[in-house]
C-alpha cells in the first residue's frame, strides 16, 4: 500500500509563514504545516535566532530584530509582488508584528494565535519589558522550596 503524495503548491498559492514562540522552533508547526501543504499552500516555518536547530544561545542574540532576523530575511527574499500570511504563536506575535511593520508591502495578513500583540502607543521594548517582569513575578510566586 502506498502513501498518498502531498499536494504540491500551485503557482499563485498562498504563502504562509508560521512563527513559533519562545523556547520552540519551526518544528512545533509540523502538523499544521503538513495540513496546509496538503491543501496546496506554500508553507515555511523558520527557526528564529537561538531557537529550533539554530545553535546560538539567546544571550548571543543582542536585539529583538536579530532574534527575528530569519523571518525578516524570508520576507525580504520573497519575489516582487508576492505577499505572505504571517501566523505567530505566543511571543511569535511580537515577531510577526515587527515583520508587518518592516515589510507592509509583503504581508497580506497577520494572524495572532494566542499571541502577544504589541500596542500602538508604547515602544516594543516596553511591551517586552512588561512580559519579562510578569514572568519574573510568576517565578517568584510559584517558586518551590
Amino acid at each position: 500500500m502506498s502513501t498518498p503524495a502531498l499536494a504540491t503548491a500551485a503557482e499563485g498559492a498562498t504563502r504562509i509563514i508560521l512563527v513559533h514562540g519562545t523556547g520552540h522552533g519551526g518544528w512545533c508547526w509540523y502538523r499544521v504545516a503538513t495540513l496546509l501543504r496538503a491543501a496546496g499552500h506554500r508553507v515555511d516555518a523558520p527557526d528564529l535566532a537561538a531557537s529550533g536547530i539554530d545553535s546560538r544561545q539567546l544571550r548571543d542574540v543582542p536585539t529583538f530584530e536579530d532574534y527575528t532576523r530569519p523571518l525578516l530575511d524570508a520576507l525580504r527574499a520573497l519575489p516582487p509582488g508576492e505577499r505572505a500570511v504571517l501566523v505567530g504563536h505566543s511571543f511569535g506575535g511580537m515577531s510577526i508584528a515587527l515583520a508587518a511593520e518592516t515589510f507592509p508591502e509583503k504581508v497580506a495578513a497577520a494572524v495572532f494565535v494566542t499571541a502577544f500583540l504589541p500596542d500602538c502607543t508604547n515602544p516594543r521594548s516596553q511591551v517586552i519589558e512588561k512580559v519579562v517582569a510578569r514572568v519574573r513575578l510568576l517565578l517568584l510566586v510559584f517558586q518551590f522550596s
